[in-house]
């Protein structure tokens, strides 16, 4: 994380990415407490998890059609907040990753505007300078026109 000219930023991240980890906490113990929450919120996830991942065990040891029991529900409630817990720091992370990837592209089109304004500028500048060379030639072979077309002066001898 590039931050360079704002470290007020960088150290807002920081506290943002600090501070998750204490609401996830919060949110865990209010899904332990909350009937509704564990039922619907924490266990579904867990015993997927679980299922997966005991799947997975059973394929690489070679057992193909055992059938996997579910964990109990205190487990589950437990598992289920981990998970939960953990997607919020995951979640609060990529949120972080994404502000600051549209805080360097904003940077980066500002940056990328005032090199177009100013070699915008500096052509202008140079069509002006060109004008200007050509008018003061222009003026030179005048001079020099009118230089030879006057008489030229006698001789004193």
């Amino acid at each position: 994380m590039v931050v360079g000219a704002f470290p007020i930023a960088k150290l807002l991240y920081l506290g943002v990415r600090q501070l998750g980890k204490p609401v996830a906490n919060r949110i865990k113990a209010g899904a332990r407490r909350s009937e509704f929450f564990k039922n619907y919120v924490c266990l579904p996830p867990a015993q997927l998890y679980h299922w997966i991942e005991m799947r997975t065990k059973m394929r690489i040891m070679g057992f193909r059609g055992s059938t996997i029991k579910p964990l109990n529900e205190e487990a589950a409630a437990e598992l289920g907040a981990e998970l939960l817990g953990e997607a919020i720091i995951f979640l609060i992370g990529g949120g972080c990753m994404v502000l600051e990837y549209s805080r360097q592209a904003t940077n980066s089109r500002r940056k990328e505007e005032e090199l177009a304004q100013t070699i915008t500028s500096l052509q202008t500048h140079l069509g002006e300078l060109a004008l200007a060379t050509e008018t003061l030639d222009a003026q030179i072979r005048e001079v020099n026109r009118l230089l030879l077309s006057l008489p030229a002066a006698p001789s004193a001898k």
